[in-house]
């Protein structure tokens, strides 16, 4: 793939990491496979790999920049983020030594699965009810922690698609819910992202275009889809969009939908 093109994608990638708490994974996963198709089989692993990679630096800038007393909702969850972590720890030793075949279908019924249930369970697509009447938001389950962090870091997708909908039906505005799904991202990307450099898993086979690799990880293609993406992340967070909520749920189900129909096309 040219080179142009992957920094455009990764333009794409920043908005999705401010404007839905994505980190870039769910653009990220579709991209590199089509960007390493020389790979045959192995381009979805490292597809995972490399967007692990560049989640950890998508997220943790999102994270940095974003306004304290947003991050202040996630007081008391450090229990959660160590779970998290632990699980994306399995997940990401999962996925170095399963087929890839499996996991590219695996990550095309998560997301058709997770799109149908924003569209048909209640509680995400309607808006929460005036915060000055209700009461507060409530945390996610501690325990949500090991299956979210080990299925994200063996899909590739940081999380924040089990995350901003659970944090969406715990009373959160979208904006704040994408906003904290960056930094529960960044604690599952990190150790995944570690395993996957650390050269504990590689593809399973020797194939003559394979790109610069560190373990599964495209560092080319990372690089490039980071250059797009850190610019981005820091104009929207410095000036940030106003969307209205019902608008702004409405094209999160979108992106799921268009990633889902990209991954059945390139799965084909």
């Amino acid at each position: 793939m040219d080179m142009v093109t992957l920094l455009g994608i990764g333009l794409l990638t920043g908005l999705t990491t401010v404007l839905f708490g994505f980190g870039g994974g769910f653009v990220t996963v579709p991209v590199v496979v089509w960007a390493d198709s020389a790979l045959g089989a192995d381009a979805m692993r490292v597809a995972t790999a490399t967007s692990a990679l560049v989640m950890v630096v998508n997220a943790g800038f999102a994270t940095a920049v974003t306004p304290r007393r947003t991050l202040a909702a996630l007081r008391g969850s450090a229990p959660l983020v160590l779970l998290l972590a632990a699980g994306a720890s399995a997940g990401a030793l999962a996925a170095g030594l399963t087929p890839p075949g499996p996991a590219h279908w695996a990550f095309v019924a998560y997301t058709a699965l997770t799109l149908t249930d924003v569209l048909l369970r209640p509680g995400f697509l309607r808006p929460p009810d005036d915060p000055a009447t209700t009461t507060a938001p409530r945390p996610l389950p501690t325990v949500s922690g090991a299956p979210i962090g080990a299925l994200a870091a063996f899909l590739g997708v940081g999380g924040s698609v089990m995350t901003v909908p659970a944090m969406r039906r715990a009373g959160h505005l979208m904006r704040v819910a994408t906003a904290l799904a960056n930094p529960l991202t960044l604690a599952i990307s990190l150790p995944a992202a570690a395993i996957y450099l650390s050269g504990a898993t590689g593809p399973t086979t020797a194939h003559p275009q394979t790109p610069p690799l560190a373990g599964l990880v495209d560092l080319r293609a990372a690089a490039f889809l980071l250059a797009g993406a850190l610019p981005v992340i820091a104009l929207l967070r410095r000036h940030p969009p106003r969307i209205p909520d019902r608008v702004h749920t409405r094209a999160y189900a979108g992106l799921l939908a268009t990633v889902t129909a990209a991954m059945v096309v390139l799965g084909g």
